[in-house]
């Protein structure tokens, strides 16, 4: 038996980039602020640029996933994004509508970084998993203890001493239950804590420093992420 049912998330933000890059970036520039899209076998069904744009995915039985973003230009080169993600998901309903809607905040929120710090700038992506120990209750309270952010407002400057990586200096962007951001100078790192939705607790580096190197980032922050859950 399954349980395939339509779903609609739904979000309105304004966002520190015009419509034009705004666009852009999620068209082109995903890999800076969410993760590589251009593999995807996506059809545009709506592509009125820069304002209207609805990507959609089809599959057997009914099943399909679809994006859209409708864009309004607002006063001082910013613009207003409209948002629907919708679909069907198969199987745990819930579960995934969860997991899904509350990724989006942290998705868009980390787009407004991305446009405010980094627009147009070369990105080296990493994606990094933890491993299955990570999946406890309590795995993503561990790495923000590891961090030293446990209990740290959004907003506040820190250091973060990382074994194996180093120390990171910058602005603790995003942070609750499920997800943490952290900006420096040169770099978004972002970290999802999975295991309330079942899966490993997870990171992504975009690193815009010019001299990134995914498969170094991978090993130093894999490596880590083993210490924190061994």
């Amino acid at each position: 038996m399954t349980d395939n049912r339509e779903f609609e998330i739904v979000a309105d933000t304004e966002l520190p980039g015009t419509p034009e890059r705004v666009w852009q970036a999620v068209t082109q520039d995903t890999s800076a602020w969410m993760f590589p899209t251009d593999q995807w076998p996506a059809v545009k069904t709506v592509d009125e640029y820069p304002s209207h744009l609805v990507t959609r995915m089809d599959g057997p039985d009914g099943w399909f996933n679809q994006l859209e973003h409708v864009l309004e230009p607002l006063d001082g080169g910013r613009a207003k994004l409209h948002y629907v993600h919708s679909g069907i998901f198969a199987d745990n309903w819930e579960g995934q509508y969860d997991g899904a809607s509350k990724h989006t905040e942290f998705y868009l929120h980390t787009l407004g970084q991305y446009l405010q710090y980094f627009d147009g700038k070369p990105v080296v992506f990493t994606d990094i998993q933890g491993p299955a120990a990570s999946q406890t209750p309590d795995g993503f309270v561990q790495l923000k203890k590891a961090l030293g952010v446990d209990g740290v407002a959004q907003g506040s400057t820190v250091e973060v001493d990382v074994d194996g990586v180093g120390r990171l200096s910058g602005e603790l962007d995003f942070t609750n239950q499920h997800f943490l951001g952290l900006r420096t100078a040169d770099t978004l790192y972002r970290f999802f804590g999975r295991n309330s939705f079942g899966a490993p607790v997870g990171m992504t580096v975009h690193d815009f420093s010019g001299s990134g190197d995914s498969e170094l980032t991978a090993k130093a922050w894999g490596g880590f992420l083993e210490k924190v859950y061994a």
